[in-house]
């Protein structure tokens, strides 16, 4: 049975909340044990299941801080969402493997999430690094 759009939206609305406090366990909980992880330019590429998206998480949460994700806009189909948004926070560790230095960050993202069992069965993610490196000059 497909998810109604404000089904897709609390469901979402929970995963970046489980991010924004760095809740590993949380996160995964919101996504199916067989899901498909996908940050684009990640240099490990695709995560497949809970485990493999874990190490994503336990590297992103070293890298960046203090987070917070804002809607910008969502375009909803019978089993996905497209969601625009913007991260807000700090760069402590090496995100992206550029220098944080502990610098305020802000950049957009794009998310593709196709749901399976009310749950994130896939997700998708193209963040703007041209932003990210222009915040984090590397002198």
């Amino acid at each position: 049975m497909a998810l109604t759009p404000t089904q897709m939206n609390d469901l979402l609305d929970e995963h970046f909340g489980f991010e924004a406090r760095d809740d590993i366990d949380g996160v995964l909980s919101t996504l199916t044990l067989d899901v498909e992880h996908d940050v684009v330019g990640w240099p490990t590429g695709v995560a497949h299941g809970r485990d493999g998206a874990r190490a994503f998480y336990e590297t992103l949460f070293a890298d960046l801080s203090e987070g917070s994700v804002e809607t910008v806009h969502r375009l909803y189909g019978d089993d996905f969402v497209v969601d625009e948004s913007l991260w807000r926070g700090r760069a402590p560790g090496r995100p992206f493997g550029l220098d944080g230095r502990n610098r305020p960050l802000e950049f957009r993202l794009l998310h593709v999430i196709q749901f399976a069992d009310g749950a994130i069965g896939r997700e998708n993610v193209w963040i703007d690094l041209a932003a990210v490196i222009n915040q984090l000059p590397q002198d």
